[in-house]
């Protein structure tokens, strides 16, 4: 296994080092690649920014905001975060398997004396409380995983940043993101530092993977730069446009939470985006074209059907969207 780090905490290109080393290394090879951001909101790809984050919070505290190519929910990164991407073919594990890539941190959290397991969709948690997410990107025959560890990150400013959604909290049982967020350190016998961290960590990949040290080239570089600025530093990437809709109709599901924007005219679909925490290997304007057209009546299941629903929305079926679209 190749290990890399991007040497930077600029998230614009930190995300475009990663979908580069992704699209553009060879695929015959697996990769694990270490990162950091400095205060920073990460929303996934199928997300509304604008309601999932504090903006005015954001622009008040500096925070910046940026689009990964992996759905799932948003989540703060500031220097107390360790993030961590495998990137391998798909035989490695079944897609949206989360588990098997959490493992090598839960191991390392052993040897710190701190007890942690795999909960829920994507979540490692501490004693209930999380303290890391993960999501996946599925493309080409190959899973682009990525995990963000809480080792001591500032917890106020995730509350106050990230806008949490209520449904979120009633299917989870708890009041508020604090409530729900912890950190390692707040759990560790003693305080581990962020470069000690590391060293476990990339010591129990040696040990189970082995690992080839890399760095890219000054041509790569420049072309990851140029992917950050083409891409990942823009507006439209990151917010996009959101034409105005009638309609917006929301259900929490053990899919994610899913929100479409609606437009109908005589009965019929006229617009439709589809928003949302959840996960999916089609690519999400696809199925909304295709729904455009359809009859919101008894018939719309029955056409969902032909659309293979759950190939972009995971775990979602043609009858849940019916629901939620109908209304």
């Amino acid at each position: 296994m190749i290990y890399l780090e991007t040497g930077s905490t600029d998230p614009y290109f930190n995300l475009a080092f990663e979908e580069y080393v992704f699209e553009k290394l060879d695929r015959s090879r697996s990769y694990f690649i270490l990162w950091q951001n400095e205060n920073t909101i990460v929303v996934g790809r199928h997300q509304n920014t604008y309601e999932e984050i504090n903006q005015q919070y954001v622009e008040e505290h500096g925070i910046r905001v940026v689009r990964r190519l992996s759905g799932g929910g948003a989540v703060y990164h500031d220097s107390g975060n360790l993030n961590y991407t495998f990137i391998v073919d798909k035989d490695a594990a079944p897609d949206f398997n989360f588990a098997v890539f959490t493992v090598p941190v839960i191991k390392t959290l052993e040897q710190i004396g701190v007890k942690a397991e795999f909960t829920g969709r994507n979540d490692l948690t501490i004693d209930g409380k999380k303290f890391s997410g993960n999501a996946q990107y599925v493309r080409h025959g190959r899973i682009l995983h990525h995990g963000c560890i809480m080792l001591d990150s500032n917890i106020e400013v995730v509350s106050n940043a990230l806008r949490v959604k209520e449904a979120k909290f009633q299917s989870k049982g708890v009041k508020s993101v604090r409530s729900r967020v912890t950190t390692i350190n707040a759990h560790a016998p003693r305080p581990v530092t962020m470069e000690e961290f590391k060293r476990l960590l990339k010591g129990y990949i040696l040990q189970a993977e082995g690992l080839e040290p890399m760095e890219l080239t000054p041509r790569q570089l420049a072309e990851v730069r140029r992917l950050r600025d083409a891409k990942y530093a823009t507006w439209e990437w990151n917010y996009g446009a959101s034409p105005a809709y009638d309609m917006r109709r929301e259900q929490r599901f053990d899919a994610g939470t899913v929100t479409v924007h609606l437009q109908a005219e005589a009965g019929r679909i006229k617009a439709v985006k589809i928003y949302g925490d959840f996960f999916g290997s089609g690519e999400l304007s696809e199925l909304e074209a295709a729904l455009v057209g359809l009859p919101l009546d008894d018939d719309l299941e029955e056409a969902l059907g032909r659309l293979n629903v759950g190939w972009y929305i995971q775990g979602l079926s043609a009858r849940d969207l019916a629901g939620l679209l109908k209304g």
